[in-house]
């Protein structure tokens, strides 16, 4: 029993778990960060940056794109329209 005891300590000891846990430090987002604010000039020289790495679609992807999305609502109105009709006669039928 007391084998055991010394192996369980020993085992805690390696983990780290034999001692409590430290509380987490707290900071705010600015220190987190470790830079200061950046002013608006700058942000928008950044995000002005940022765009020009973008991988823009072609004219031809955007219209292909555009088609595919218009089809799909098209249809998925068609769908919830229709199932909307049959339910609403099925409910008339039953009850009218």
């Amino acid at each position: 029993m007391n084998q055991q005891n010394r192996q369980m300590r020993r085992m805690a000891q390696k983990q780290g778990s034999d001692k409590p846990a430290r509380a987490p430090e707290r900071r705010t987002a600015q220190a987190a960060t470790g830079t200061e604010r950046t002013s608006p000039a700058q942000f928008l020289s950044e995000v002005r940056g940022e765009l020009r790495r973008v991988a823009w679609p072609t004219r031809s992807e955007v219209i292909n794109s555009t088609i595919i999305v218009l089809i799909a609502v098209v249809f998925m109105t068609s769908l919830i329209f229709g199932a909307d009709y049959l339910w609403a006669k099925a409910v008339l039928f039953l009850y009218d």
